[in-house]
């Protein structure tokens, strides 16, 4: 069965060019790789660190380095905001009405700067998408597609483990946040499952600290809540620092009639990663191991952008991660955030 499943997103017709504002780690690792490999012209670069913009320009032979946001803004091409959130609302505000923008995630760091954010595109008539990439990489692409088709029938299980080392200091940046992980992280898998299965009735969720005190939330447990058929958890740990052979990055998916399970392999030995892999199984049947047409870094970043800029040409009907919809994926995440600030029901004493 799985020869037939979607694992890519279909290329507009007509790509036009981009202009990314924000040239830091994720730029070279992910969004240049992967325009450059569909094909996409990246027509220019800003960052505040002008000198950083040109040296990337120059190893990725972009033809212009900005020297402000106003030029940048100035250019006919689709815009791709990779600047952290913070900076987000400010270049929105400078970008021409009416333009199609790719904003990288996440939507600010709270769900009031979402608002914020959704209510700027709203005023400016924004065409503006958030890179959630997990859902368009290929693996969650062909499960999707699986769960579609109905070959696992009846979801009863879906369960993201990650048991791992994950290099924080390759993240400065996040040392002063007063979130982390949900928000940095976890968010990929909350939005991958609401592109499967929509909205969960309630969250039930918990994060602790990085055990040296360094960084707020690097550990998190929890449930998502779609009633009683469909069990839904994540158990997040990012500081399994004891070798490669009990580390684990896993989504599992399964149904009535067959079952689903990806590694996630850029998570092993981030950044060089290991090769995605998928796994399905009919029920009766063997499991057999999906081929993938490509892997979450830094292919799954070119399905945003081609979904954007082909909804702005009125080819695509639907804006998968539209800024309407990543604000709710926004606002679960603050669910699972003030869920973890209550306290848990008390134990009966003796």
């Amino acid at each position: 069965m799985n020869h037939k499943l979607q694992q890519s997103w279909p290329m507009p017709s007509a790509p036009r060019p981009i202009v990314i504002l924000g040239t830091g780690g994720i730029v070279a690792d992910a969004h240049l790789p992967a325009y450059r490999k569909a094909g996409f012209t990246v027509a220019g670069l800003y960052d505040l660190d002008r000198s950083r913009a040109e040296a990337l320009a120059a190893q990725w032979n972009v033809p212009q380095a900005f020297d402000t946001v106003e030029e940048a803004a100035a250019a006919d091409a689709v815009f791709d905001i990779a600047a952290p959130p913070v900076a987000h609302r400010e270049i929105l505000e400078k970008l021409p009405e009416g333009a199609a923008v790719l904003l990288q995630k996440p939507m600010g760091l709270d769900l009031a700067a979402a608002t914020a954010i959704r209510d700027i595109c709203r005023k400016r008539k924004l065409t503006a998408s958030v890179n959630f990439q997990l859902r368009y990489s290929a693996m969650m692409l062909a499960i999707r597609d699986a769960v579609r088709q109905g070959r696992l029938g009846t979801l009863t299980e879906i369960e993201v483990r990650i048991n791992l080392a994950t290099p924080w200091h390759l993240f400065p940046h996040l040392k002063s946040n007063k979130r982390v992980e949900i928000v940095s992280h976890s968010i990929h898998y909350l939005d991958a499952i609401r592109a499967l299965v929509g909205e969960p009735e309630s969250v039930f969720a918990r994060s602790f600290d990085h055990p040296s005190g360094e960084l707020a939330d690097t550990r998190t447990s929890m449930i998502l809540d779609y009633g009683p058929t469909l069990r839904c958890l994540l158990s997040i740990n990012h500081q399994h620092d004891f070798g490669r052979r009990f580390q684990e990055a896993s989504f599992r998916v399964e149904g009535l009639e067959g079952a689903a399970i990806a590694k996630l392999g850029v998570l092993l030995d981030y950044p060089a990663g290991e090769p995605d892999a998928l796994w399905l199984v009919e029920r009766g049947k063997d499991w057999e191991q999906v081929p993938l047409a490509g892997t979450w870094f830094p292919d799954a970043f070119i399905g945003p952008m081609a979904n954007l800029q082909r909804f702005a040409a009125g080819e695509d009907t639907v804006l998968s991660t539209h800024v309407e919809d990543a604000w709710r994926t926004m606002a679960l995440v603050e669910a699972a955030y003030r869920s973890g600030d209550q306290s848990g029901m008390s134990i009966p004493r003796p």
